[in-house]
């Protein structure tokens, strides 16, 4: 039997799940029906992988099985450049905070919390080679 996160019902079944997770959350915060509209779109993304996954390469690559060294390298890409993008983000919008007499919050933190981990990231890879 096939593990689950390697059959080409992952990417669907993990949409679905996050799903129910917003849901969830939006419930939660007493806005069901934003809630519904967020898992709406997260069973429509499960779709569009669950049926477009056998027509298209690149959603072949993001969530089906089997996939080889290069998409392992072209992901590996796209989640530094995606991290960048998120950092850079979150430190201008801690520099127009503090530019506007507030305290950064929560940019700060999160920018830091990014720092960090890189810092850790970069001691573990270096212990690997």
């Amino acid at each position: 039997m096939s593990v689950l996160w390697r059959s080409r019902w992952w990417a669907p079944l993990y949409s679905l799940g996050l799903g129910a997770i917003v849901f969830a959350a939006f419930a939660i915060g007493g806005n069901a029906g934003e809630g519904l509209f967020g898992f709406a779109v997260m069973a429509g993304l499960g779709l569009v992988f669950l049926i477009g996954g056998a027509r298209s390469e690149t959603l072949a690559g993001l969530g089906d099985p089997g996939r080889d060294e290069q998409w392992a390298f072209i992901d590996m890409r796209a989640t530094a450049f995606s991290g960048l993008v998120v950092l850079l983000a979150i430190l201008g919008a801690w520099l127009y905070e503090i530019a506007d007499g507030r305290d950064g919050s929560p940019y700060g933190q999160l920018a830091a919390i990014g720092g960090i981990a890189y810092i850790v990231g970069v001691v573990i890879g270096r212990r690997r080679s």
